[in-house]
C-alpha cells in the first residue's frame, strides 16, 4: 500500500503576522520589530493621523479643481503623479544611502499622508464613469497617462533626489 500524501507545507496561526506592512521585510530584524508587540499602536496611529491629512488633502484638490462632466480628471491625475513623485523623494530619503529617519516617518508620511494622497480606487472610478459615458478614448487617455504619469514621477522624483543628496555630501 502507498504512503499517504505529505501535508501541504501551510504556516500556522501562530507563524503569520496579523498585520504585514508591505514594505517591511520580515527577514530584516529591524524591519521586524517596527510591529512587534506594543510597538505596532504607535506605527497604526501615525498611518491613521497620516491617512487623515493626505485624504484631506486629496478631497481639497478635488472640491478645489472638479472634473467636468466628460472631461479629463486632471485633479485626480496630478494628485497620483504628485504623490508618486514624493513618495520617491521620500523613499530615497528615508531608505537608501545609510540615513537614518525617526521610525514613524515612514508610516506617518509614505503609507498615511502619501497612501490617502494618492487613490486608486477614484482612479477606477473615474476611468470607469468615463466608460459608462461612452468615451473610450478619454478613459484610455487617463488611464494610460496615469500608469505612465505616476511611474515617470516616482523614477524622475528618485532620480533626481539621489542626485540631490550626492552631490551635496560630495560638494564641500
Amino acid at each position: 500500500m502507498p504512503d499517504p500524501p505529505e501535508a501541504p507545507d501551510v504556516p500556522e496561526a501562530r507563524d503569520v503576522p496579523e498585520a504585514i506592512d508591505p514594505d517591511v521585510d520580515l527577514h530584516v530584524p529591524a524591519q521586524r520589530a517596527e510591529t512587534a508587540g506594543g510597538h505596532k499602536w504607535p506605527v497604526l496611529a501615525a498611518i491613521s493621523a497620516g491617512g487623515v491629512a493626505g485624504t484631506l488633502a486629496r478631497y481639497a484638490a478635488t472640491v478645489l479643481w472638479p472634473a467636468a462632466e466628460g472631461l479629463f480628471p486632471w485633479a485626480v491625475f496630478w494628485v497620483n503623479v504628485l504623490g508618486c513623485a514624493l513618495i520617491g523623494v521620500l523613499m530615497v530619503l528615508v531608505s537608501e544611502g545609510g540615513r537614518a529617519a525617526h521610525p514613524l516617518v515612514r508610516p506617518f508620511l509614505g503609507v498615511g499622508v502619501l497612501g490617502g494622497f494618492t487613490t486608486f480606487s477614484t482612479y477606477a472610478l473615474d476611468f470607469s464613469n468615463l466608460l459608462e459615458r461612452e468615451e473610450a478614448d478619454t478613459a484610455l487617455g487617463y488611464a494610460a497617462g496615469t500608469l505612465i504619469g505616476a511611474l515617470g514621477a516616482v523614477w524622475l522624483a528618485a532620480s533626481v533626489t539621489r542626485w540631490a543628496v550626492t552631490r551635496r555630501v560630495v560638494t564641500p
